[in-house]
């Protein structure tokens, strides 16, 4: 308030002034006002604001300034579509020999813009040097091309505009590349596809900017910047101008609706965002369906719209060229008198465009000639298919349909790309009807980025990419017999998703549909339904069972029974989690699945006789005895490798192993010891810990508080009872503050931090960092809908209890659990820790303290209880 004292009555008065407009249009928006109606309320409030501090400046100065300038409304501002928080871009034009007295007029008018608290962006620029950036920068091209007089020189004005329009003419592919490449990058940075689950309304594929951007390259090439214009032009359809026209309504109203509620600049459609407009907008459920994902699958069906015009303007942009459109009738030649195949593009003749309008053969033929010869399918060829489609009853597949689709799914080039593109013309779900359900369907949790359809396309496109893998998981995709049955099985496995049922039950439903829909036979039927309802299972073993008990491995060759099932299950398995999101198959991750995977081929090809794997830890305990040097060889030694758990001898190399064991012999009776080294392999730390047990009952939560204490991430984490009283802890970690390897002080800095929590600090209750996060008020305002689960397992184990948790991550989960485990007197003995995005499924090998599983359902029942609330008081 001391600084407002210091303000020029005006400013204040144009403050009070844009406040009570800013709210006034807020009850419009509230009253139903469309987008359009809102932001031009918004400009001319602004307006009135920018052009009163201008006249103050402009009489300051002398009113003969005025005729050496021009005020200059450019961007969104410039077109009028101005949220209630975003930026008011302003040029001063001027004479450069009034230079000296625009600048003064610049100082003056941004800074009382500012003290009346609009976000300015302001540019003081000569004619020549706006046009000169123009020609030279995208981003000044595409905010300049659209430019609005607000006081000033009129005729200034009208100069600029004309030398702006005759330069872009004159050099508009130039500037269109510029702006398309612009675009490219920032859609790499806000999504490349229209399906995130959480999209910037403003900057994500198929929203506002992509309309902004045929409206740039219009002017690029037209000097016609407003969508009306365009359709005048017939540089736009009739159609896409009314499409383009509804989703921006669409758009800039949610996008207002956005600002207004966080009173300030927002354009993220958060979850919370999803939810609380669900409400407004009053959409019901369904069975099996989220109101907010009804919510959003509209909003799908309309950047989608947005996203394929768009593509198609920019396609056509790159494309037109004054020799292209002249020698493309030339250069043209017939398919058979159905396609004409150009320079860029392939289209259907009349007689062509009949028999793909009622036959998913020729559809089929379209595409794979277009994916063939590298060509985009013709505008209205496209349209015309898509309508045709989406109208087209869903009768039996002919037996060229069959074939042709069936021939498509086996091979790996374009697949994806092509499987995407018929999702596009809807034509896909004529083949596979499950898809109609699943097109823009969101999953409201934080498991996946995309929705269910891209999801499931781009587990296949994950697939298609393991060709060229040197890993083990490329080797098992490129020697796949039949590709069809996988490529298939990962388009359908998530199809069961959005009804009440669970998704795997419902997907092996689909499946069977399907295959009898494509005719296939009762063997890859069967192996088809397996795929998909069990699509889950390795993943599941994998991250939540000791692959070091060779049980785990023989039950999932039991329930597999072939190699080969074993191996598309395996690929289906990582494709799957790749097309989660981002980062999700990392290398850790793919390790356990590829030794799981190795595990149990053993016992499907017959490699693994009776005393193979009993053989073979024999021989690395005999390996490691022989390490160690002669005259230290004694009993010690020998107790410790006897005790050795099979996960240490079949993972950690010998001298690893025995420097491990050193450590632990040198250990004084109330002392521990950590170290740590960098495997590059799995990209991530490893952690040991060695101490007696008398030292610190219970020592897992504060080693793993410690850790996350740090900035870690456990990946996994195992703790081992050796001889004599010894305790040998390890930790896979990820360290979020190194892209890399870390340096050795942060290794040393971490180790003791970790033997401090069982010495020094062995009472003291870990503080964790407090990061910053777009989600951290996100499921305090009640976005958790998937409950904290805590399951017991007295089966799968001979000699623990598993206890599997899946809750929320957030920081200190880990310690939290792992100390109400202590408190309730359960001994931890592996832990396994797997994250899918914002949520982990933790899992625990434990016994109670005289190493007995918990059978007692009763106890079990307390657990879960205990368990549960500390979760739900751990902060997000």
């Amino acid at each position: 308030m001391s600084t407002d004292i210091h303000l020029r009555p005006a400013v204040l008065a144009v403050r009070e002034q844009l406040a009570q407009g800013r709210e006034g249009l807020r009850r419009d928006h509230e009253a139903g006002a469309s987008g359009s109606d809102v932001c031009t309320g918004l400009t001319d409030l602004y307006d009135a604001a920018v052009m009163r501090l201008y006249q103050d400046a402009v009489v300051a100065l002398g009113a003969a300034v005025e005729t050496e300038v021009a005020l200059v409304a450019h961007g969104g501002y410039g077109r009028r579509e101005v949220a209630p928080f975003s930026d008011v871009d302003l040029m001063l034009l001027f004479r450069p020999a009034a230079a000296l007295r625009a600048a003064e007029l610049a100082r003056q008018l941004s800074r009382d813009i500012c003290d009346a608290q609009l976000k300015l962006g302001f540019s003081l620029r000569t004619t020549h040097d706006a046009c000169g950036l123009a020609r030279q920068d995208a981003t000044v091209f595409s905010s300049l091309a659209e430019s609005r007089l607000l006081a000033g020189n009129t005729r200034m004005f009208q100069n600029f505009t004309t030398r702006l329009r005759r330069g872009t003419r004159r050099r508009w592919r130039a500037l269109a590349k510029a702006i398309i490449e612009s675009r490219y990058a920032e859609r790499h940075q806000y999504g490349e596809t229209v399906y995130l689950l959480e999209p910037n309304v403003k900057r994500s594929l198929g929203c506002l900017r992509d309309i902004q951007l045929v409206r740039w390259l219009g002017f690029a090439r037209h000097g016609i910047a407003e969508l009306e214009g365009l359709r005048q032009q017939r540089a736009l359809t009739d159609v896409d101008h009314h499409r383009l026209t509804r989703a921006s309504e669409y758009l800039l109203r949610l996008r207002n609706d956005l600002h207004f509620h966080a009173g300030k600049c927002q354009d993220l459609l958060t979850r919370h965002e999803q939810i609380r407009l669900t409400a407004l907008y009053r959409y019901e459920g369904r069975s099996g369906i989220l109101p907010a994902e009804r919510f959003m699958r509209d909003f799908f069906e309309r950047t989608g719209d947005v996203r394929y015009i768009s593509s198609h303007f920019v396609a056509g942009m790159q494309a037109r060229s004054g020799l292209t459109a002249l020698l493309a009738p030339l250069f043209s030649r017939s398919v058979d008198g159905d396609f004409r195949i150009g320079p860029v593009h392939i289209s259907a003749t009349r007689r062509g465009l009949a028999a793909v309008c009622g036959d998913l053969a020729e559809v089929l033929r379209l595409m794979e000639l277009a994916s063939s010869r590298d060509r985009r399918i013709d505008h209205a060829t496209w349209e015309a298919i898509r309508d045709a489609m989406a109208r087209r009853p869903r009768d039996d597949l002919s037996l060229d349909a069959t074939q042709r689709f069936l021939s498509l799914l086996s091979e790996p080039g374009h697949l994806a790309d092509l499987l995407r593109r018929l999702h596009q013309l809807r034509a896909l779900e004529q083949i596979v009807p499950a898809l109609q359900h699943a097109r823009c369907l969101v999953q409201f949790t934080d498991y996946h980025k995309y929705t269910v359809d891209e999801h499931t396309i781009r587990s296949v496109e994950c697939a298609t990419e393991f060709q060229t893998d040197p890993r083990p998981i490329g080797d098992a995709y490129r020697t796949l017999r039949d590709k069809r049955l996988l490529h298939l099985a990962l388009l359908l496995h998530d199809l069961g998703k959005g009804y009440s049922d669970d998704h795997c039950t419902v997907g092996a439903l689909i499946a069977v549909g399907t295959a009898k829909r494509l005719d296939l036979s009762e063997h890859e039927t069967d192996v088809l339904k397996f795929l998909v309802s069990k699509h889950l299972f390795m993943q599941h073993t994998a991250f939540r069972q000791d692959l070091g008990d060779e049980s785990v491995a023989v039950r999932l060759a039991v329930d597999v029974g072939s190699p080969e099932i074993l191996q598309m299950l395996f690929v289906m398995s990582c494709a799957d989690l790749a097309a989660v999101g981002p980062g999700v198959l990392n290398d850790w991750k793919l390790d356990l699945l590829t030794e799981l995977y190795f595990r149990t081929r053993r016992h499907l090809t017959g490699d693994d006789r009776p005393g193979t794997l009993e053989q073979e830890h024999h021989h690395r305990r005999q390996a490691l005895r022989e390490l160690v040097e002669v005259p230290k060889r004694d009993a010690w030694w020998e107790r410790q490798i006897d005790a050795l758990p099979t996960s240490y001898l079949a993972h950690v190399p010998g001298d690893r192993m025995l420097d491990a064991l050193r450590r632990l012999r040198d250990l004084p009776p109330c002392g521990a010891a950590a170290w740590a080294h960098y495997a590059p392999e799995l990209k991530v730390s490893v952690y040991w810990v060695g101490a007696h047990e008398s030292l610190r009952p219970g020592a897992f939560h504060q080693l793993a508080g410690t850790l996350t204490a740090n900035g870690l991430q456990i990946l996994s984490a195992e703790t081992h009872s050796l001889a004599d009283g010894l305790v040998l802890d390890r930790f896979h970690v990820e360290d979020a503050d190194y892209a890399g390897q870390p340096p050795a002080e942060r290794l040393n800095e971490v180790c003791r931090a970790l033997v401090g929590s069982l010495t020094v600090d062995a009472l003291k209750t870990p503080s964790f960092r407090r990061l910053w996060t777009t989600r951290a008020g996100t499921r305090a305002a009640g976005l958790e809908l998937l409950p904290t689960r805590v399951l017991f397992d007295d089966a799968t184990s001979d000699r623990f209890t598993i206890i599997t948790i899946f809750a929320y991550d957030r920081r200190g989960l880990l310690y939290a659990i792992g100390h109400s485990l202590f408190e309730l007197g359960v001994v931890v003995h592996l832990a396994k820790i797997a994250t899918y995005l914002d949520q982990v499924v933790d899992v625990f090998y434990v016994t109670d303290s005289r190493g007995r599983k918990l059978h007692d359902e009763q106890r079990q029942a307390e657990i879960r209880r205990r368990l549960t609330e500390r979760i739900s008081a751990v902060e997000p």
